[in-house]
């Protein structure tokens, strides 16, 4: 979902309140979709060791480490991480964030993680894009739904949680990956006007046995049907990032 209209576009790059995302060497651009997720994931206080998967131009794990001031923020990717690392090194959050390129079913950090995050690949039936790049990142042809589950469950800290935005048709096949081993506590159901489908969904979820209430499911709803006019929700969602906001 690309939503860009409200974010100021500088040579190439986009600005944002408090850094500055350049993406002219990945092949998957700034879109709403990451921006949705980096701003709805729950950040809570005891929360200090933060994934990205998938970080790409390194938006979601900025917005992580703008959010959260104590906590170290780590973005991994199987292609080269070299434009995500320089963005965070722009930011002012350069020495807590960490990017490295490698695949997430090798991954081996010393120290789980309190929150794990992914904007993941989720085209699976359809054709792949001739692009080897954008392939990579939208089709799950190197991170399927069952490696982003195993990760999560070898990664993630004793209470911790993963966050994943996916388009709703997607979902049902994602939490089949799942496979009863995670359990949906957070469901935030994405409309880009009042009269249309939902077009993605947010999903918090934590190991089965651990989660700890039932699930809480709502809406929200992007812009209000009238061009560049966005709703109170989506600002509240997003005024710490969004220039217009």
């Amino acid at each position: 979902m690309s939503n860009e209209s409200h974010i100021e576009r500088i040579e190439g790059a986009f600005r944002f309140k408090r850094f500055t995302v350049r993406q002219e060497r990945c092949p998957m651009k700034v879109g709403t979709d990451g921006v949705l997720l980096g701003a709805w994931t729950e950040i809570r206080p005891t929360d200090r060791r933060l994934l990205d998967i998938g970080t790409g131009t390194g938006l979601i794990a900025l917005m992580l480490a703008q959010r959260a001031p104590e906590a170290e923020v780590t973005g991994i990717d199987i292609d080269d991480v070299s434009q995500a690392r320089e963005n965070g090194d722009a930011s002012p959050w350069g020495d807590r964030l960490h990017f490295v390129q490698t695949p997430v079913q090798t991954f081996d950090p010393v120290e789980r993680f309190d929150r794990i995050v992914s904007n993941p690949p989720f085209f699976d039936a359809t054709l792949p894009s001739p692009d080897a790049g954008r392939t990579t990142a939208r089709h799950t042809v190197t991170l399927t739904f069952s490696d982003l589950c195993d990760a999560a469950l070898r990664l993630l800290a004793p209470g911790g949680r993963l966050s994943v935005v996916l388009p709703q048709s997607e979902v049902r096949r994602f939490l089949l990956a799942a496979g009863g081993r995670l359990t949906t506590l957070r469901r935030t159901e994405v409309r880009t006007t009042p009269r249309r489908p939902v077009k993605r969904t947010l999903l918090e979820l934590s190991r089965t046995e651990e989660a700890d209430r039932s699930p809480i499911t709502d809406e929200l709803v992007i812009g209000t049907g009238e061009h560049e006019v966005y709703t109170p929700e989506y600002r509240a969602l997003t005024g710490e990032f969004y220039l217009k906001f």
